[in-house]
Formats: C-alpha cells, structure tokens, sequence
C-alpha cells in the first residue's frame, strides 16, 4: 500500500527518469545537509591533495533524502567513476567479486541498502575494504587453498535506512559516517523552486513554500508532489503554479498542510473512534486498518512521531493532543499534552 501513496519516501518507478534530471552533481549545488556537505567538503579535499583514495562512507537516514544523489556527487567531487549495485542484488561472493575487480584506481562503488548484504558476501567485503585485497578459495575440499587478489584502491559508500541492523565488523570498517537529516521548510522551496526551472514550471507568489509544507521534510516527496501539482496547473489552469493552485491541487490528493494523506487520517481516526486515542497495541492498530504491523511501524509511524502526533509507551501507541487539534476533533479532558504545536522541519 506504501508504494501507491505520493507521500511515500520509498522510490517509485515514475521518480527514477525525474530525478536523474534533477539530482545536483555537485556539492556546490546541494541544498541542505549543511554539516555533512561541509564535513565531506573537506574529506574528499584531502584526498585529492593526497592522491588517495577517500576513505569508505556510511549515509544513513530515512528513504527519500539525497543518499544515492550525496554518494553520485563523492564520485564527480574525486572524478572518478561510480559503479551502483544495492544489497539484495550480490547474492553470491562471486558477484562481489567480479564488481571489485572491475574497479579502477580510485573508483566509487555504491552499494544501496548495504544492511541487506548476505553474510557471506560481507564476509568477502571485509579484507577489501582494509587490504584492498579479495581472498579467493580455489577448489573444494583437502586440496582447497586460498590465494589473495589484490585490488585497486577504492571507496565504497554504504547507504541504509537502517543502521542498526548493520553488523558491528562492517560498520566499523567506515571512515566516515554521516546521519542525514529531515529537510526543513524553507530548504525543501528552494528545492521546489531549483526543480520547477528545470522542468520548465513557472512558479509564483507563495506556492513553492506550499508544497515544501506538505512534503515532509523529503525532497523526494517534494519533487513528486510538484510534478502532480504541475498536471493541475497545465490542465485546469494556465500552467502556471499559484499558492492557490497548489493548495487546490494537494487538497484534492488528499494531501493535508501537514502533508498527511488518508492513510495517516485513517490510522489516527480509528485509534480515537475505537479506542479514545490510546494507548493501543500495534497489532490491533495493525488488525483494525488492514496493514501488517511492520508496515505501521517502518512506515506510518515514524513521520506521525516525528511532527508530534503519535506517541510510543509501554502500554500502546497514544494519539496526542496536537493529533486532536489537527484534525479538528476535541481533546479528552485530562490527557497530558506533549509538543503544543506541529513540528515543522
């Protein structure tokens, strides 16, 4: 159901052209992430000084925020070349191993959702992140002897949504780690903005900060939300983005000023139409509205936790009062309050 929502972070099949269009190239043109750019500014600075490789990076962060862009970038910042492969697609040692020897000296390889790795593969990933080197076996029982290939020097960066699940031997193994955060309002418009003059949209007034309000805090999200913003404008207007239109359009996706769509409205509204707001078991939320628990709790709950809406207690999953003024409903006496208002990023 994730995968057919436009608020999803998750990358969709119609985002992919896009956003190879609208990806920045360098870091002189990405917007937001300011300590990590900065950071990385001067990492991969001095390893051109130095002529070496740059040390391997770990992005992590929720889906949606710039991590194969940010790792497409370290490679044009060393020029070098970057060769893309994720986790669940080396399902053998040999598959890493033919992607490792085709490196070149100083070569990017970008292993997306890397916490997928299978342990035998990452068994492998081990000596050729610390020796450059890939220890190969050769033949099958008494006679099998280990010879060591050695390889270029390279720099592998590691994106994940989930860092926790990486094992502690690979993540040590990372020079450098990067946390990136959710986009704030004001970057999330320049980044609508930046992306209407490439497609060619003209926006006016107060409507790129519209559709920043309503993509949270996901660039992702918010470049999707113009493009759909975009066919409204073309086909009911003049082509041209107002605050208004925008508003008009994302009302009638459903997208709230919060940037909640109906499946967030659904999961609130029955935690207070059936059980007055909580506490409530993940799975009888999970029962009530038809979606697997590991669903609810990857994917709907965090944006609901993060903006002050939802909260987590020993006993259950509690609606909060801001939750209750959002949606216009009145607060049951005596329930303590958390955040007064929204967070806005």
């Amino acid at each position: 159901m994730d995968d057919e929502r436009i608020v999803s972070a998750r990358l969709m099949m119609e985002d992919q052209a896009a956003e190879y269009s609208l990806r920045p190239r360098y870091l002189s043109e990405y917007i937001g992430q300011e300590r990590v750019k900065e950071n990385l500014k001067v990492y991969i600075e001095a390893a051109k000084m130095r002529r070496e490789a740059l040390d391997h990076v770990l992005l992590y962060g929720p889906p949606g925020l710039g991590k194969t862009t940010l790792s497409a970038i370290i490679a044009n910042e060393l020029g070098v070349n970057m060769r893309t492969t994720s986790g669940p697609a080396i399902e053998r040692p040999g598959d890493l191993a033919a992607i490792l020897s085709n490196l070149q000296e100083g070569d990017v390889l970008f292993i997306d959702e890397i916490h997928r790795l299978n342990r035998t593969v990452e068994e492998v990933l081990y000596p050729a992140m610390e020796d450059y080197a890939l220890d190969i076996m050769i033949g099958k029982g008494p006679s099998a002897r280990s010879i060591r290939l050695d390889l270029p020097k390279f720099t592998l960066v590691g994106a994940t949504t989930r860092a926790g699940l990486l094992s502690a031997p690979l993540r040590d193994r990372f020079g450098v780690v990067s946390r990136l955060e959710y986009y704030g309002i004001d970057e999330l418009a320049f980044i609508v903005s930046r992306s209407a003059d490439i497609l060619g949209v003209r926006l006016i007034g107060e409507a790129a900060h519209e559709i920043a309000m309503r993509s949270r805090g996901t660039p992702r999200i918010a470049n999707r939300l113009l493009k759909r913003v975009r066919d409204f404008a073309q086909v009911t207007g003049d082509g041209v983005i107002t605050a208004e239109l925008a508003r008009e359009a994302l009302e009638r996706m459903q997208v709230d000023p919060m940037g909640l769509d109906q499946i967030d409205h659904k999961m609130l509204r029955v935690m207070i139409d059936h059980f007055r707001g909580g506490p409530v078991g993940l799975d009888t939320i999970a029962a009530t509205i038809g979606e697997e628990s590991q669903t609810i709790e990857d994917v709907y709950e965090p944006y609901l936790m993060q903006i002050g809406f939802l909260q987590r207690t020993p006993r259950g999953r509690v609606v909060t009062q801001t939750a209750y003024r959002h949606l216009g409903l009145p607060v049951p006496g005596g329930r303590r309050d958390e955040p007064e208002e929204p967070v806005l990023f």
